[in-house]
């Protein structure tokens, strides 16, 4: 990796995550058709090097969701004990499978594309409503945390960009979401990193991470979510609805404009 490569690795890292961050999400999902398109990082390493970024960034937001207190409570280890292992069938389905990109890219879009549009039509009504949403229960969140660690696994998209949407739009306040969307995001990336180093010491092809752009684009990550996690609490909660709901379309737009290519 060259120099002019590092540094739009980390800038790449810095803006995604300062945006991202305040909502729970990593931006790993944003950070992927950039290490594809314009750095160049082949399939599937292209996986293990984005759970290698969402490795070395999410320390920045969760040590500040440390200090203020917000990474304690049972949703956390819900997320957690859910995505483990999910993450690790996913690394392996990816090696052996190898499952096709353009039915997941559908897949994705089919999803986000409703529920972003949803979040924000259901935040700007909200204010008109006076009984309390109803939030899923505990088996439902953790059905929901493997289901998305599983496709982290395959595809090396941080968790928080599905788990964020679907259960904000379940009820559950950004606030609460954020820290325990990041905490999972960054204890499945490691795991499935880790599996995805061991796997390719058995196995041919570009399967290890990119190590030294990897790194790169997670010190970005890493400054830009703390900025932006230190940002969120002085954001409304009814502002990070709307951009929470803005990243699910802005995530389902991008992966319907990759599977009509």
């Amino acid at each position: 990796m060259d120099w002019p490569t590092g540094l739009l690795g980390f800038a790449a890292g810095l803006l995604i995550s300062v945006a991202t961050a305040p909502v729970g999400v990593s931006g790993a999902v944003f950070l992927l058709p950039v290490q594809i398109s314009v750095l160049g990082v082949p399939s599937p390493a292209v996986t293990p090097t984005n759970l290698l970024y969402n490795v070395v960034a999410g320390p920045g937001a969760l040590l500040r969701h440390h200090r203020a207190g917000t990474l304690r409570g049972p949703l956390t280890r819900l997320l957690v004990l859910g995505t483990v292992p999910g993450v690790v069938v996913g690394a392996v389905i990816r090696v052996v499978a190898v499952p096709g990109p353009s039915v997941f890219r559908l897949l994705i879009a089919v999803l986000l594309l409703p529920l972003g549009g949803w979040l924000c039509l259901r935040t700007l009504r909200r204010a008109s409503r006076t009984a309390p949403d109803r939030e899923p229960s505990a088996r439902a969140v953790t059905r929901l945390a493997m289901a998305v660690g599983v496709a982290g696994g395959i595809y090396g998209i941080g968790g928080g960009s599905l788990l964020g949407p679907i259960l904000v739009g379940r009820g559950m306040p950004v606030a609460k979401v954020a820290p325990a969307a990041l905490a999972a995001t960054f204890v499945t990336s490691a795991v499935g990193a880790g599996t995805y180093a061991l796997l390719s010491l058995t196995t041919t092809g570009d399967i290890a991470p990119y190590w030294s752009l990897g790194l790169a684009c997670g010190l970005g990550g890493l400054c830009g979510g703390y900025l932006g996690a230190r940002l969120q609490p002085r954001l409304p909660e009814t502002a990070l609805r709307l951009l929470l709901g803005m990243l699910a379309l802005g995530v389902g737009g991008l992966y319907a404009v990759q599977f009509l290519r």
